[in-house]
């Protein structure tokens, strides 16, 4: 102010023109103070509500009115935002052998996108679907198969001598589909445990059994099956299965020739199986042990999956190494 102007103030004036400046300035602290308190507030409310998007199980997306984007999290993948059509309110969308539950909603002037990824559910609903329809085939099929099974072995006493390999073929391919079936069923309808005491050095005769059953070419060999003793109370039976089915699969993975090994030993707590194999390591691990997952001819790829279930049965896993080629079991 004009220092003219302040001169002509009388005492009273001046003091007044003091105390209004006075309340001005304390004023002006008040409001940038609660300023201060409301920046700190939002902030606050922002990293929370950041927090919270970035530990939901969807991709969000948050559009202004001209459609331009303000908030993403950390599952929003670029391009599949570009394949989601902004006209549906609710839909289902595959991209990337992935499905989506797609959900947009308006609110004030913004529009929130949900992504949620439904693979796992839908998965799991062909695999019922795909249960139920093995289910009522491997019923159909178990009279039939036991007839052809019996009108076998009465062929094969009745056949020349030259021509009884061609009915031992019937008889081997015979087995396989009664162990598909077999598998298919004890996979889709349950199965109970029944548990005993036994020592796991028994499965050493019943996995030579098994290999020597299963084997039909002498350039696979068995170098060397072993089982340190331990007393168990669990499904004997069950776990024999195990070992079948991996014992199959190591079979079929040596081809033309090889050799497998199937060592059992106790480490601290745990008791170990494992079953190795010199055939070609598995490439594709992703879903090893899903129902109906599998690169072989033979079998339905029920095996693994029914492994699975038969080890988590008994509060036990079962796992696939590359180095050494493995399955394992622990017990």
């Amino acid at each position: 102010m004009n220092k003219n102007i302040l001169d002509s103030l009388d005492l009273s004036d001046k003091q007044s023109f003091a105390d209004g400046l006075k309340a001005l300035i304390e004023q002006t602290y008040v409001v940038e103070n609660e300023y201060k308190a409301l920046k700190t507030s939002y902030d606050s409310l922002m990293l929370m509500i950041n927090e919270i998007i970035e530990v939901l199980p969807s991709a969000i997306w948050v559009l202004d009115e001209n459609k331009n984007l303000i908030v993403k999290n950390k599952l929003a993948n670029d391009e599949l935002f570009k394949q989601i059509d902004l006209s549906k309110e609710h839909y289902e969308l595959e991209f990337l052998n992935n499905f989506y539950q797609i959900k947009l909603i308006n609110y004030a002037d913004k529009l929130l996108i949900m992504a949620t990824n439904i693979t796992k559910e839908k998965r799991d609903e062909r695999l019922v679907s795909m249960g139920q329809v093995a289910a009522n085939l491997a019923h159909e099929i178990r009279n039939p198969i036991g007839s052809v099974s019996l009108l076998a072995g009465v062929l094969f006493s009745k056949v020349e001598l030259k021509n009884k390999h061609i009915v031992l073929q019937m008889q081997d391919a015979i087995k396989r589909v009664e162990r598909i079936i077999e598998s298919t069923l004890l996979f889709t309808r349950g199965f109970k445990l029944n548990k005993y005491e036994f020592n796991l050095e028994e499965l050493n005769e019943e996995c030579l059994n098994v290999f020597n059953n299963y084997n039909k070419n002498d350039e696979i060999i068995l170098s060397e099956c072993y089982f340190e003793p331990f007393a168990i109370n669990a499904d004997k039976s069950l776990l024999t299965l195990v070992l079948s089915n991996l014992i199959y699969n190591a079979v079929d993975a040596c081809e033309e020739s090889g050799s497998i090994k199937i060592i059992g030993k106790k480490y601290d707590d745990i008791y170990k199986i494992s079953v190795f194999d010199s055939g070609e390591k598995i490439t594709n691990q992703a879903n090893l042990f899903e129902a109906f997952n599998t690169t072989k001819l033979k079998g339905n790829g029920l095996g693994l999956a029914l492994c699975k279930q038969i080890c988590t049965a008994h509060n036990a896993k079962i796992y696939y190494l590359d180095e050494p080629k493995s399955f394992n079991i622990e017990l």
